[in-house]
């Protein structure tokens, strides 16, 4: 009997011959409540070791994430069905699942929790532990949907992670003793990548609306495009270059850009003050809940993030480089490498602009520095950041400067003066929401206090007018909640060298206000990438509904689309629109083959859709028109196409949430006027 046999007598041994009226409740109850059963361990750990605990938690906490997604991965490269879903005979108690079957992620999971807090501990309760995580392996052979060498197979991989993560955070530990913070960074943000890397292969978002339309942008590269530069175009071609037109391939460098930002925002701290400082600046980039999205979500946050780090870098060089005077070539580097910098951040986003008037202020506030104003230092900067960003101002110059009229209109310039207070205490809400309220507060307690000297004042200046103008602005109409997000760059330094200093944990009081900030900023950001942690608050006072509404259903719209239109095209040539940019740009990632598709104008304000060649050339086409909600078909295209048919789609997400579209197969087109954009 070969091994494969033996595994299958063995899997119904336990399956069938087993079965009895007291594992038939206790089997399913831990296989599916395997989470709640660890709830006594950590009552106990948190009941002998106090504070200590919350090391273990984390400890347990990282052999579970690092054996959750490596127990996937292998289950991937593995790719053995399950007992369930290939064998005749087997008495399956619960769901079979979709996923394939070695090894068990409930034996992985739960071994590499129980292991982690054996090694930490090595008590009868954490031994016990172990045994409870054997029942648990046991659990999913005896309701038929593993066999049991997939159960060994997660054992001992748990094992191995849960030894791995206890090992990696005793070194970790004895770096941060040694105040090799450098290192430990590093390690700390390989292992943060890693992760992240795996959530947005395997994880639960699709695409926002956005990121597809960035992706749509990548297809065509520009020299800029209508609201934004093309950098952001130009990254996400270079992922998809790599790992093809997948999530992981447009997202990719979200991750590196993330990292990249921790790193630079690191060695800026600790040529200010300290490693120490540093460091947990570089920390709070991965964890504050308006930074640590952008590293998961490609937007153009994600390269404007680093961009403005960078510049920040570059500029303090620029006070060190041995200030006026000094010429030639090496002392003209770092102005160059600023203007480089801040020329790519524009690249990015033209927030970027707020750069020059925080070096402005810093400039004239600042008495030591105010004398650069007279070399040409700043000037050889803004030259080369104008040259870098040059493309944008000559792809502009030959389209009607529609970048400068979307921009009025985002800005609500048309407007003209409106206050409006909901607005601002709306924007205030948002960022202590992005932030957390505490670590918000200290914050900016910290860039007061410090900016009694340069390096407090470089800080200050870098981070408080930008804030105020984005307050002010919000008085005069509505600002998201991440345009703000340079001005806590510099705050966390000053948190940082503020509250984290040993001085400053010596006292009592600040050791728990940098806990709990730290701490919800953890817990805010968990609930972000994970927001089902929040699935016992009903859907209408969830907070991240709305979210997850904006990610979700895509890929099934994709899907279902693309069955309907591979039944038309067999009819003759065909083609794919909407009118809205959002669906337009989802369709085309997610319909098989990543068709072109185009979006109509039927009164809507411009966007790059309308700077595209249309289909008004396609006079005999057939067509798929996709829209919003339960609708008809607009009166402007029912007269373009000889006829029509209305095809309601319902894409039901989870808690019973549901997405509304309408399909409508178009005949024969027979043209349509092209409107004009009357508003940007």
């Amino acid at each position: 009997m070969g091994l494969s046999e033996l595994d299958v007598s063995v899997f119904f041994s336990i399956n069938r011959n087993l079965q009895n009226g007291l594992f038939d409740v206790v089997m399913p109850f831990l296989s599916n409540n395997s989470k709640l059963v660890f709830l006594p361990l950590l009552i106990w750990v948190f009941a002998k070791e106090g504070r200590k605990a919350w090391s273990f938690l984390a400890i347990a906490g990282l052999a579970f994430a690092l054996a959750d997604s490596g127990g996937n991965i292998l289950k991937q490269l593995i790719a053995r069905p399950r007992p369930c879903s290939v064998l005749d005979g087997v008495r399956l108690l619960a769901g079979c699942g979709n996923s394939f079957s070695m090894p068990s992620n409930h034996a992985v999971n739960a071994f590499g929790v129980a292991a982690a807090f054996w090694f930490l501990r090595k008590d009868f309760v954490t031994g016990f532990y172990l045994f409870v995580a054997a029942a648990i392996g046991f659990s999913r052979v005896y309701i038929g949907v593993h066999y049991p060498a997939d159960v060994l197979a997660g054992a001992l991989f748990g094992v191995g992670v849960a030894y791995t993560a206890v090992v990696l955070s005793a070194r970790a530990a004895g770096m941060y003793r040694r105040g090799a913070y450098g290192r430990l960074l590093f390690l700390v943000i390989v292992l943060i990548s890693i992760l992240r890397i795996y959530y947005i292969h395997t994880g639960p978002f699709d695409l926002s609306a956005d990121e597809a339309h960035y992706w749509e942008w990548s297809r065509r590269l520009d020299l800029s495009y209508y609201s934004k530069g093309p950098m952001i175009a130009y990254l996400i071609r270079a992922g998809t270059s790599v790992f093809g037109n997948t999530v992981l391939g447009v997202r990719v460098f979200a991750v590196v850009l993330s990292a990249l930002s921790s790193l630079a925002l690191f060695k800026l701290g600790k040529q200010l003050y300290d490693g120490r400082t540093g460091f947990f600046s570089a920390l709070l980039v991965q964890v504050v809940p308006l930074y640590s999205t952008y590293g998961v979500l490609m937007t153009i946050d994600s390269p404007f993030m680093f961009f403005w780090i960078l510049s920040l870098l570059f500029f303090w060089k620029t006070m060190e480089s041995g200030g006026p005077g000094v010429s030639g070539k090496r002392g003209m580097l770092p102005w160059v490498l600023l203007g480089v910098s801040i020329g790519l951040g524009l690249l990015a986003k033209y927030t970027m602009a707020l750069f020059y008037l925080s070096g402005f202020l810093f400039y004239i506030f600042n008495k030591d520095a105010r004398r650069f104003l007279l070399e040409k230092g700043p000037y050889i900067a803004a030259a080369v950041s104008l040259i870098v960003f040059s493309p944008v101002i000559i792809w502009n110059a030959g389209r009607g400067w529609v970048t400068l009229k979307h921009t009025a209109g985002q800005a609500h310039l048309y407007d003209g003066l409106v206050l409006s207070p909901k607005y601002f205490f709306d924007f205030l809400g948002s960022q202590l929401g992005v932030i957390t309220p505490v670590l918000f507060v200290l914050l900016f307690i910290a860039l007061w206090k410090m900016k009694g000297d340069k390096k407090g004042a470089f800080l200050f200046w870098f981070s408080v007018p930008i804030f105020v103008f984005f307050a002010l602005k919000s008085i005069q109409g509505k600002v998201q909640g991440n345009w703000a997000l340079p001005a806590y760059a510099t705050g966390f330094i000053a948190f940082s060298a503020c509250f984290v200093n040993e001085t400053a944990l010596a006292k009592k009081s600040y050791r728990w206000l940098v806990a709990v900030s730290i701490t919800l900023a953890l817990v805010l950001t968990s609930i972000a990438y994970y927001p089902s942690l929040l699935k016992f608050l009903p859907p209408r006072i969830d907070p991240t509904a709305r979210l997850t509404m904006k990610l979700l259903g895509w890929k099934e719209l994709g899907e279902q689309t693309s069955g309907i239109y591979r039944e038309l095209s067999s009819k003759g040539p065909a083609f794919v629109f909407s009118d809205s940019y959002q669906i337009s740009s989802e369709l085309a990632f997610y319909m098989a083959g990543n068709p072109v598709t185009y979006c109509v104008n039927l009164g809507r304000r411009m966007d790059q859709y309308d700077l595209w060649p249309g289909f008004e050339k396609d006079i005999g086409y057939n067509a798929l028109f996709v829209a919003y909600n339960d609708t008809d078909l607009p009166q402007e295209l029912a007269h373009a196409f000889a006829r029509s048919e209305k095809i309601p789609v319902l894409i039901v997400l989870k808690r019973d949430r549901i997405m509304k579209f309408t399909v409508f197969k178009c005949y024969d087109f027979k043209g349509i006027k092209s409107r004009s954009s009357e508003t940007y």
